[in-house]
């Protein structure tokens, strides 16, 4: 299968978030005239799918809401965590001075409770100051105008303190009826934030508790840290993208990813299925864990830390996680016993680099359009007949 090329190896760029290296590798999607662009294609939507109405609330009317478990601000979620102390008094410093907020988004469910889809780092900080609970909130720091530095919200005059509760906010609902394709596609179009969420942000937050909870499970486990070290609890939830990945590639398969439109499809349909006890019943999610730690397990026998790694020959560098890569090794070590990849390591390793060395066509497929399904195609089958070395 390995075709020898002679074409220069891509380079490998490391995505960055707040100017810090994430350990993953960025995701290219490469046009017909080889220019990257970014992967995600927005597709034509029905008109009469779109369903969005827009209201008028109170910030107490939104921050009640949270406290009885109606409005849900995404749990597990960290990224409002990476506001600065200065940012999230400016936020309320601007409530303070009655500027008006941006609109909110908000996708109902059926049983009329919603979550926040666009907006989660204003409101979680919002909600922080006026209700911190234990920890009583944060203090107010570096304001522009106002005279209330220190102040927590119950430190503030009352007159203050009705001004935050009676601030209104424009909110636009997303109707439960909306089809999920479609209210993903809304989510990022009006993902516009001051620092956008990225796509497997966006479905956590239009997630239910049971996709949620098991892809934690599965990112948790020490089998798996080991394999993919600092990934768990990743800033930007790539630990949960990667076992997502792992869950629909071993429910569907690759031939049921290329019945999909793009790699984000594949992704959402997935969370949808591990939602559905009828579609995972609780044995297979409880089978998926398992599966999960086995195939960490073998992948760091065979590959230690250059698990998941580019790893070409002549070079020992480190490089960070490439989501392809690990989607491939994870499914073709898992039905393999143990006893047997040590045995074969040497040789399994050797096969793996050479693809990374020498077969440009196994390079593009782990660099740039790896969700194009021929791509996705060639590198599960030069991954598994490179598992099989050494026989």
């Amino acid at each position: 299968m390995t075709t020898p090329g002679t074409r220069e190896t891509p380079r490998i760029l490391e995505d960055l978030f707040l100017d810090e290296g994430t350990g993953i590798e960025v995701e290219t999607e490469a046009d017909a005239d080889g220019e990257e662009t970014p992967a995600d294609i927005a597709k034509p939507w029905n008109p009469e799918q779109i369903r969005v109405n827009t209201k008028q609330f109170s910030l107490r009317n939104v921050l009640d809401m949270i406290e009885e478990e109606s409005l849900e601000l995404a749990p597990d979620f960290q990224r409002g965590k990476v506001w600065k102390p200065r940012q999230k008094s400016r936020l309320i410093e601007s409530v303070l001075l009655q500027i008006p907020l941006p609109a909110f988004y908000f996708a109902e469910d059926s049983d009329g409770s919603m979550r926040v889809v666009d907006g989660l780092q204003r409101l979680s900080t919002i909600n922080d100051f006026v209700r911190g609970g234990t920890d009583r909130g944060f203090a107010l720091k570096d304001l522009e105008y106002l005279g209330l530095e220190g102040k927590r919200f119950e430190d503030l005059p009352a007159p203050w303190r009705r001004r935050i509760n009676n601030a209104q906010i424009t909110v636009h609902v997303i109707d439960p009826t909306t089809p999920p394709d479609v209210m993903y596609d809304i989510f990022k179009r009006i993902n516009t934030g001051g620092t956008p969420l990225n796509a497997q942000e966006i479905r956590h937050c239009m997630s239910k508790d049971r996709s949620r909870n098991l892809l934690k499970e599965m990112t948790f486990l020490p089998e798996f840290d080991a394999a993919a070290p600092r990934m768990s609890g990743h800033v930007r939830m790539n630990d949960r993208e990667m076992a997502l990945r792992f869950a629909g590639f071993r429910l569907m398969g690759v031939e049921g990813y290329a019945r999909h439109s793009s790699m984000d499809a594949f992704l959402q349909h997935t969370t949808a299925m591990l939602d559905d006890p009828g579609e995972v019943s609780d044995e297979r999610a409880a089978a998926l864990v398992k599966e999960f730690r086995k195939a960490m397990s073998n992948a760091y026998l065979v590959f230690g830390e250059h698990s998941f790694r580019k790893w070409p020959h002549g070079s020992d560098r480190h490089n960070p996680i490439n989501r392809a890569l690990f989607e491939s090794w994870s499914i073709a070590l898992l039905g393999r016993d143990a006893a047997d990849l040590k045995r074969r390591k040497a040789a399994i390793v050797k096969a793996a680099r050479k693809l990374m060395t020498d077969d440009y066509r196994y390079l593009e497929a782990i660099t740039a359009s790896t969700g194009d399904p021929a791509r996705v195609r060639y590198r599960f089958a030069a991954t598994e007949e490179a598992a099989e070395a050494g026989r």
